[in-house]
């Protein structure tokens, strides 16, 4: 059973670690709330501090998240952002007593179904394997930013020349690995398409 499990489990996890690491060098590098701490109190800090945007404002507490770090100007920076939504900030104005059991319930439902779906592959299904199991380590990352703080850290900001409408949504880890699995599901399905209409009903390969 394991072993039908192996690319889930494995690729999930690593996905998973690249987020989840990703991330707290985000905050360690692109605001000050890890700032003087050492060791395992780093860590705790990763997961305990929130608001770091402080946004919105909360009496007697400052923004801790530091300039953009220009990695190629006027293309590619990383700055920290807080997103308590979905892709594009959906759903992002919603009260948090709703928001906060939304996503969850969105989450677990996503992922068992991906597991459903794992289950049900042959063994020659090679890139459906690594496309689910990209998927379940994006989703399983950003859940546990939600778990942990209510929000998602997203920190990667594409964009050109900031020109308007020429910016990409703010990104992290788990959302390139969900686009880049979400992609491969597509370019095997119209393999399989092409397959399909490539022979005639008698098996004669047209």
């Amino acid at each position: 059973m394991m072993h039908r499990f192996r690319v889930l489990i494995l690729v999930g996890l690593a996905t998973l670690a690249a987020d989840q690491v990703t991330k707290y060098l985000a905050v360690a590098h692109l605001t000050e709330a890890l700032d003087g701490r050492t060791g395992m109190a780093r860590v705790e800090g990763f997961f305990s501090e929130q608001n770091l945007d402080n946004d919105p404002p909360v009496q007697g507490s400052r923004r801790l998240s530091t300039r953009p770090y220009r990695f190629i100007e006027n293309y590619w920076h990383f700055r920290y952002v807080e997103n308590p939504g979905a892709a594009w900030g959906l759903f992002g104005t919603m009260s948090e007593s709703v928001r906060r059991p939304f996503f969850h319930l969105v989450s677990l439902v996503a992922l068992g179904f991906i597991t459903f779906m794992y289950m049900r592959l042959s063994p020659s299904q090679r890139m459906m394997r690594w496309a689910l199991a990209l998927v379940a380590g994006g989703a399983l990352g950003n859940f546990l930013d939600r778990l942990a703080r209510g929000y998602v850290i997203d920190f990667i900001d594409w964009h050109w020349r900031n020109q308007p409408g020429m910016r990409w949504p703010t990104f992290n880890v788990a959302d390139a690995a969900i686009c880049v699995g979400v992609g491969l599901l597509m370019l095997d399905s119209m393999r399989e398409r092409k397959s399909v209409e490539s022979v005639t009903p008698g098996g004669q390969v047209v």
